[in-house]
C-alpha cells in the first residue's frame, strides 16, 4: 500500500503557506499618514504580521523608525523578532495576565492616536483570547470562568464571541472607538471563522457588531452556562452594548480580508488534483460536532471506495467538541479519532485533520499537536495494541489515543490561522 502521509502533509503545508503573513500582508498595506504608523496586532499571526509590516514600512518605504510604534499580542510560542513593535506572548485558548497587559497597552496606544497617525490593526485567529479587557465590574477570574464554560459547551465560535464581545472593553468595535481620533483606522485580517464574518474575527474590535446583549444572554441560557453573578449583571447593563453601525468610531475605519480559509482549501485541492484524485469539495465553512461530521465523511469515503473511485474529500471550517470527559485533544483530533473507529476495518483510506495554526486544543503550549493522521498503520496499531477508539472518544481523550499510535500531527506554530484543513484520500 502506497504511503499517503507525505501527500497529506504536503496538502496541509500548502494550505498554511497560502495564508502566511509574509505572503499575504504587504500588498494590502496603506501609505503612512503624516505622523506615525501605530501597529496594533492580535492573534496567532500577530507577531509575524507585525514583522511583515515593519519590513514594508521601514525597508521598502524607508519610513523613519521613530514613526513606527506598536504592540503585537500573540499566543505563547508564536512570537518572532521585531524591531519597533513590542511583542507580548499571551494565553490561548484560556486568557492569562499577559493578555490583560497586552490589551491595556493596546488601548492606551489607540487613545494616544492623533489626526496625523495611521492606526494599523492586524488581526488573526486567537485574538479574542489574546486581548482580554473585562468590562467594569467583571474580574479577570470571572472572565476566565465564562471563557472556560463557553469552550466546554460545544458552542460554535460565533456564539462564543457574541458573549465575549459584551464583556470586553476592546472587542465589538470598542478598539475603533478608542482610536477614533486617528487619521484613519485600517484593519487587515486573516480570517479563521466560517463565512469570513468580520465581526467574528478576533471578536471584531474595529467593526460594527450585529449581535446584542440580549443575544449574549440567550447563549448563556441556551448552554446552561454556570457564570458568576457579576457576569450576569454585566450582560444586563446597557453600558456594555457593543458598537453598532453608524457609530462615529467607524467614520474613518477600513476593513479588509487578506487571507481566508477558501484560499487555503483551494491550495490543498490543487495538490490533490495534481496527484490524480477526483475531488469532493465540501467547502471551507463547515461547522458541527466533530464526531458527527466525521461519521458523515466516513460514509462518503466508504461510498467512493465501493464505487472504485480514487477520491479526495476535503473540507475546512471549524468543528466543535462538547466536552464530557476529562481527556485531552481538540476538534481535529476528535474528528480523526471518530474516523479511525469507523474505518478501522477498511483498506485504502488515509486521512489528515489539522488546525492551520499548528495547535488543536491542548494546554496552550507551542508543542501542542495540530491534529492527527490516520491510515492502515493506525488501524494495525489499534489491532495490535487492543485499543478501543470509542472508549477514548467517550473520554474526549484523542491526544492520548494518537500518542499511543504515534499519529499526532506535530507542526509547531505556523504563524497564521485559517481554520481547519481535513483531507480523506480514498485509493
Amino acid at each position: 500500500m502506497t504511503d499517503r502521509r507525505p501527500l497529506l502533509r504536503a496538502m496541509f503545508d500548502a494550505a498554511v503557506a497560502a495564508a502566511h503573513p509574509d505572503v499575504v500582508l504587504a500588498p494590502h498595506l496603506r501609505p503612512a499618514a503624516n505622523g506615525r504608523v501605530i501597529c496594533l496586532a492580535a492573534g496567532k499571526g500577530a507577531a509575524a504580521m507585525a514583522a511583515a509590516a515593519e519590513r514594508h514600512y521601514l525597508d521598502a518605504c524607508g519610513l523613519e523608525p521613530a514613526r513606527l510604534v506598536g504592540i503585537a499580542t500573540t499566543r505563547h510560542g508564536h512570537g518572532v523578532p521585531t524591531r519597533r513593535v513590542k511583542v507580548i506572548e499571551a494565553g490561548h485558548p484560556m486568557p492569562d495576565e499577559a493578555g490583560l497587559k497586552g490589551a491595556a497597552e493596546t488601548l492606551q496606544l489607540a487613545h494616544q492616536a492623533t489626526a496625523d497617525d495611521l492606526l494599523l490593526v492586524l488581526l488573526s485567529g486567537g485574538g479574542s483570547a489574546n486581548w482580554i479587557a473585562p468590562v467594569d465590574g467583571v474580574g479577570f477570574a470571572q472572565k476566565q470562568q465564562v471563557t472556560r464554560a463557553l469552550l466546554r459547551s460545544g458552542a460554535p465560535i460565533g456564539e462564543i464571541n457574541t458573549v465575549r464581545k459584551h464583556l470586553s472593553r476592546i472587542k465589538g468595535g470598542r478598539l475603533a472607538r478608542a482610536g477614533q481620533n486617528a487619521a484613519g483606522i485600517t484593519t487587515l485580517a486573516i480570517s479563521d471563522v466560517p463565512h469570513d464574518e468580520p465581526s467574528a474575527i478576533a471578536s471584531g474590535p474595529t467593526v460594527p457588531d450585529p449581535t446584542t446583549l440580549a443575544d449574549a444572554r440567550a447563549i448563556v441560557a441556551k448552554y446552561e452556562l454556570e457564570v458568576d453573578d457579576a457576569v450576569r449583571r454585566a450582560l444586563d447593563d446597557p453600558a456594555n452594548e457593543s458598537c453598532k453601525a453608524g457609530d462615529p468610531a467607524f467614520a474613518r475605519a477600513h476593513f479588509e480580508l487578506i487571507a481566508r480559509p477558501r484560499q487555503s482549501l483551494d491550495a490543498a485541492i490543487r495538490l490533490a488534483r495534481e496527484a490524480g484524485y477526483e475531488v469532493i469539495d465540501l467547502g471551507a465553512d463547515l461547522e458541527g460536532e466533530a464526531r458527527e461530521v466525521a461519521a458523515a465523511h466516513a460514509h462518503l469515503a466508504l461510498e467512493a471506495r465501493a464505487k472504485g473511485k480514487r477520491t479526495a474529500i476535503l473540507s475546512g471550517g471549524e468543528l466543535t467538541v462538547t466536552v464530557l470527559g476529562n481527556g485531552r485533544g481538540g476538534p481535529n483530533q476528535e474528528y480523526a479519532l471518530a474516523l479511525a473507529g469507523l474505518l478501522r476495518d477498511t483498506t485504502g483510506i488515509a486521512a489528515l485533520a489539522g488546525d492551520t495554526d499548528g495547535a488543536d486544543g491542548g494546554g496552550g503550549k507551542p508543542s501542542d499537536p495540530a491534529g492527527a493522521v490516520i491510515d492502515q498503520a493506525t488501524f494495525a496499531k489499534i489491532k495490535a495494541g487492543g485499543l478501543d477508539p470509542r472508549a477514548y472518544l467517550d473520554k474526549n481523550d484523542a491526544t492520548a489515543f494518537f500518542a499511543a499510535t504515534g499519529d499526532l500531527l506535530q507542526t509547531g506554530p505556523t504563524l497564521t490561522n485559517v481554520n481547519d484543513i481535513r483531507v480523506i484520500l480514498v485509493d
